[in-house]
């Protein structure tokens, strides 16, 4: 029996006529059998290159041909490519080819597409045969409890993708850890492979895909803010080394909680280097919380609003920006189809609400400490994961924490929030919109903290100065900024701290620090634009 091995690149017109005189000649002579290998053209030379080596065979072109000598105790010998084949269906067999220029080039195409739909279903069973690992931090809390649901959906990483859920936190958290495990296996949830616990440290991140960080639960005591931000290096400083070491090369890092979200990004791109690009901030619930309170105003649903968006500091002094913003399904005057949308400014002709009670809202729920709510962490989490899998809506502004490179004039080197798209995998800064030019006093403002954060947590600044020169600001810049609304936790703890330097230092819980949302009135001027 003639067993021949027919190997090329995928999109190769010659192999289409070598395969089509193969299955010719397989199907009209019974001792015939061919076993055909498409390669991508991407992969095709290093391919043909191992093989070669392998075999100690001297060919250079697509296809490559051979036959098997297994049944005689010998490696295959080499034919050659196309001509080589050609002649020798000639020789033995009296057979040749007479596929024409045109339909050699379709079928190749028509291989091409083959190929990559195969590859697609390889990859597909790799999914199902090795899931993909999802570490989350401080697992015990509710955040994690209302994220659990959602990531076991398919609705975050796709319908067809298993996950393996590992739940990292300390040993005092065990039995709130079991319950969750107890609850999530009750789900049955198709997608969930497995769901595991984790209190030792050293074993955190093990081939992780995703690591999600929540807030840290700790009892550490703190005398001052200072202390407090200096209290996130070395966790960040371990986790960091932590994914280097063990999580997977591509893993993605994605950062929520409600304190000092910024800084605990930048600390993790820090001391994990080789996946800073991958470790971003939350910032859709800062986001959903503007849009809803827009939406109680104009009496629509809060996903009729668009392109909100968020600069700054997620979790502290940031910027509320409407001038891209639009509403989409308004009832008004003026309706259209689905698609049709109209600038949310446009749309509030009360401009003293603009500029005063919206922000003030947005304050009050600040206040409340309800800002970072577990089911809208969860939420925003699982969405942004979803869109960096999946890619954001086209068209569509999505605010996120990310390093700055000196993008809209924003100092290099500290994690920022701004508008970016997701797609392909990855996420871009939208740096070609037009109109989004931010003051630099408002630059200032949203600045300063961030850079003292990062110089106190690493040691090269010892007090933090809050920014002074908001209430002064807002008066002289009321006719000509925009409306903004921004999150002072951090400046207020600040301000606190300020206020007790003549006091005996007394310790206090870290805990407050991150449940608590103080603003400091007078930091929180408006910067405000008139609605014309």
């Amino acid at each position: 029996m003639a067993k021949f091995v027919l190997a090329g690149r995928a999109d190769c017109p010659y192999y289409a006529k070598a395969e089509l005189l193969a299955d010719y000649l397989q199907k009209s002579l019974p001792d015939f059998r061919v076993h055909k290998i498409t390669q991508h053209p991407q992969v095709w030379e290093e391919w043909l290159k191992d093989l070669c080596e392998k075999n100690k065979w001297s060919h250079k072109k697509s296809p490559i041909i051979w036959r098997e000598l297994l049944d005689r105790g010998g490696k295959g010998l080499l034919l050659g490519g196309y001509n080589e084949f050609l002649e020798y269906a000639q020789l033995y067999y009296g057979v040749t080819s007479s596929m024409t220029t045109e339909l050699m080039k379709l079928i190749a195409q028509e291989n091409l597409e083959t190929h990559k739909e195969k590859e697609l279903e390889e990859e597909t069973r790799k999914d199902l045969i090795h899931p993909l690992q999802v570490w989350i931090t401080s697992a015990s809390g509710r955040v994690c409890y209302n994220l659990i649901p959602i990531l076991t959906s398919g609705e975050v990483f796709g319908m067809h993708t298993e996950i393996s859920l590992n739940l990292l936190d300390d040993k005092q958290a065990i039995e709130d850890l079991h319950i969750i495990v107890t609850e999530t296996r009750d789900l049955v949830a198709p997608l969930l492979q497995s769901i595991s616990i984790c209190t030792q440290v050293e074993d955190a991140f093990r081939q992780a895909h995703v690591i999600i960080i929540l807030d840290e639960n700790t009892d550490r005591e703190v005398y001052s803010l200072e202390d407090c931000i200096r209290s996130r290096l070395p966790l960040c400083r371990l986790y960091g080394y932590l994914i280097e070491k063990n999580a997977h090369d591509s893993v993605r890092v994605i950062v929520g909680g409600k304190t000092f979200v910024n800084l605990k990004t930048f600390l993790l791109m820090r001391y994990a280097p080789n996946v800073a690009h991958n470790i971003i901030a939350v910032a859709l619930g800062v986001e959903g919380q503007a849009r809803a309170a827009l939406a109680r105003k104009l009496r629509t649903t809060p996903s009729c609003i668009k392109n909100v968006i968020v600069w700054g500091n997620i979790s502290g002094n940031n910027y509320i920006d409407l001038r891209k913003a639009r509403i989409y399904r308004y009832e008004s005057a003026i309706w259209g189809p689905p698609n049709y949308s109209r600038p949310v400014l446009s749309l509030v002709f009360d401009s003293e609400w603009v500029n005063r009670q919206y922000v003030e809202t947005l304050k009050k729920v600040t206040a409340t400490g309800k800002q970072f709510g577990a089911i809208l962490a969860a939420h925003s989490i699982a969405t942004t994961l979803k869109y960096w899998y999946h890619g954001s809506p086209p068209g569509e502004i999505v605010s996120l924490g990310v390093l700055s490179e000196g993008q809209f004039g924003i100092p290099e080197g500290i994690v920022f929030s701004m508008p970016v798209k997701f797609e392909n995998g990855a996420w871009v800064v939208l740096t070609d919109l037009k109109d989004i030019e931010i003051s630099e006093p408002i630059m200032t403002r949203m600045t300063s903290d961030l850079i003292q954060e990062k110089l106190v947590a690493l040691g090269d600044l010892i007090s933090f100065q809050p920014y002074q020169s908001e209430t002064d600001l807002a008066k002289s810049y009321e006719k000509t900024t925009l409306p903004t609304s921004y999150n002072d936790q951090e400046n207020q703890r600040v301000s606190d701290a300020v206020n007790l330097l003549d006091l005996t230092p007394q310790p206090t819980s870290e805990k407050p620090f991150g449940q608590e949302a103080i603003n400091d009135s007078e930091d929180k001027s408006v910067e405000e634009q008139q609605i014309n």
